[in-house]
């Protein structure tokens, strides 16, 4: 049997399904909402997956029927972190955050903000870390004007990708 076989068996589903364009990621939205269900949105770079990012993808499902996370590209992140970033390739974080159990829909986007994905999706729930809290987020002003709801996942200090980087460089 091979590898990826065994893993979809123990997974219950194929995790790889997970990681859909915005156009299937429409599709899929607009289903779950006729349904009455509710959308999570929440987005990121995930580069080095650390308990920040797994806590704010639990809340961010906590509040809605389905999530959806909006993963920034290789291009996306270089453009807004500089050389040497992404850590990891947007195929293998799409992997990883697609792995998780609270996560419904991975979706890839090229640009720095999510802003045109969230436009096409108009989830119910925006979900930002809490070192957002007090910021100026266009995409969460774009969620309020239609009625929806935004959030701010507890913030778990002393964790974060660029510490782990730093960390692993000086050890």
């Amino acid at each position: 049997m091979p590898v990826t076989a065994g893993l979809e068996r123990v997974m219950g589903m194929r995790w790889r399904e997970k990681i859909i364009g915005s156009a299937e990621a429409e599709n899929r939205v607009r289903g779950l909402k006729k349904q009455a269900g509710r959308v999570a949105f929440t987005n990121g770079c995930f580069d080095i997956l650390h308990a920040g990012h797994v806590r704010l993808l639990m809340f961010a499902r906590s509040l809605a029927d389905a999530l959806v996370v909006a993963l920034n590209s290789d291009a996306s992140i270089a453009g807004i972190k500089g050389p040497g970033r992404p850590v990891n390739c947007q195929e293998d974080r799409a992997e990883v955050i697609a792995a998780l159990s609270c996560v419904d829909m991975v979706v890839i986007f090229d640009e720095q903000t999510p802003l045109a994905l969230l436009r096409r999706l108009r989830p119910d729930v925006y979900v930002k870390g809490g070192d957002y809290l007090g910021r100026l987020i266009p995409e969460a002003g774009y969620v309020l004007s239609y009625g929806g709801e935004v959030h701010y996942a507890p913030y778990l200090g002393g964790r974060s990708t660029t510490l782990l980087i730093n960390k692993i460089k000086n050890a």
